[in-house]
């Protein structure tokens, strides 16, 4: 499995109620399960000791899982205002920090919301905040950090396909967070097919070339959806819902992909990161 990377955000349900209680413990027990990444959740807020990341980093580098972490969920470089801007860069410098002290150096980040502003301008806003809080990284110290601006499961959300591959695109640091399940609620369901899949790989290639495309970020689960897009993550187990893994498994494995790829299904995460890692296993057996 060298390059490729299958691993939960956050714990699953199953690592609490066997016992375990801090995610210092988290690395072993993925090690056991045969999985080698994991993504920290900092989505409603970063509250992270110094002194926990770093016992969490060591036990990381340990048991060989490497870490990348998820920035608050409100940030929003759509809105030109200073003072949120100032907020925003703040929750992108504290996120670099924590995830260094884990060990890993990609931050996963929702970029904004147009809201009631103009599609073209909020995203020319998101482009010109990024740009000037990769150079807030490197000023601080924090150049080999990859900031990972992640697809989305709503229109009114900066987050389309094209939207997160015009922002990659103007930084060769920058690598694309492709949510296949935010993509396919945003799309109504649109990934239905291997061809469908297919497209979105294709896409990554024509706008970063071969060798930044396959090693892009991935979150995957499958997703409820309604005519607003996103309504809430679901498991494997529910298979009334899409999209499914079995079919963007042998495109990984025919291009030789090296994605990582972590699974956000709601409370089974680590186990469906398993199935979808034996997935790509009988992939390559084919």
């Amino acid at each position: 499995m060298t390059g490729l990377r299958f691993g939960p955000a956050g714990n699953s349900e199953s690592f609490y109620a066997q016992g375990y209680k801090h995610t210092d413990q988290a690395p072993a027990w993925l090690q056991a399960m045969g999985l080698n990444a994991m993504e920290y959740s900092a989505g409603r807020g970063l509250n992270l000791k110094e002194e926990t990341a770093l016992r969490i980093g060591r036990a990381a580098r340990a048991h060989g899982v490497v870490f990348s972490i998820h920035a608050p969920y409100y940030i929003n470089f759509a809105n030109p205002d200073p003072e949120r801007y100032q907020r925003n860069s703040a929750y992108v410098l504290d996120s670099a920090r924590a995830v260094r002290l884990l060990g890993g150096n990609r931050v996963v980040l929702h970029v904004g919301s147009c809201a009631k502003s103009d599609p073209k301008e909020a995203l020319a806003n998101v482009l010109d905040g990024l740009q000037r809080v990769r150079q807030e990284l490197i000023d601080a110290g924090f150049g080999d950090m990859h900031l990972c601006p992640e697809t989305m499961g709503r229109e009114t959300q900066i987050g389309g396909l094209d939207d997160i591959l015009r922002i990659c695109e103007q930084d060769e640091t920058f690598i694309p967070t492709i949510d296949f399940a935010h993509l396919h609620a945003r799309s109504r369901g649109g990934l239905r097919a291997t061809e469908d899949f297919a497209f979105i790989l294709q896409r990554l290639v024509e706008a970063l070339g071969e060798e930044r495309a396959q090693n892009f970020h991935a979150h995957f689960c499958r997703i409820e959806f309604n005519q607003s897009g996103e309504k809430r993550h679901r498991t494997f187990a529910d298979t009334q819902f899409g999209p499914d893994f079995a079919l963007l498994a042998p495109l990984l494995v025919d291009a030789k992909w090296t994605p990582r790829i972590i699974c956000e299904s709601s409370g089974t995460q680590a186990e469906d990161a398993c199935v979808m890692r034996d997935m790509v296993v009988a992939a390559r057996k084919r």
